[in-house]
């Protein structure tokens, strides 16, 4: 199956050579993990990232299919009270 995993900020040093802008569409086996799309990337496990799935936000051990599109980027902060 293909899925498109799209990185950003810190997290695109990971991105191949041949990456497409700010994704990289992989081929994995069927019953593939987002786990499995990270470790196809050597993403060390010491990184902290969001992870969403076609927009909602999952976890690593989510399921994925044909087609999906994988974004990771660093955890946000920020701001201030009012």
């Amino acid at each position: 199956m293909k899925v498109r995993l799209r990185l950003f900020a810190t997290l695109a040093q990971y991105l191949p050579s041949d990456a497409d802008g700010d994704g990289v569409t992989l081929v994995l086996p069927d019953g593939a993990r987002v786990s499995d799309a990270l470790s196809a990337l050597r993403i060390p496990a010491r990184e902290e990232y969001v992870i969403a799935v076609n927009g909602a936000h999952r976890e690593g051990n989510a399921r994925l299919v044909d087609g999906d599109e994988v974004t990771l980027f660093p955890p946000l902060s920020g701001g201030s009270a009012p």
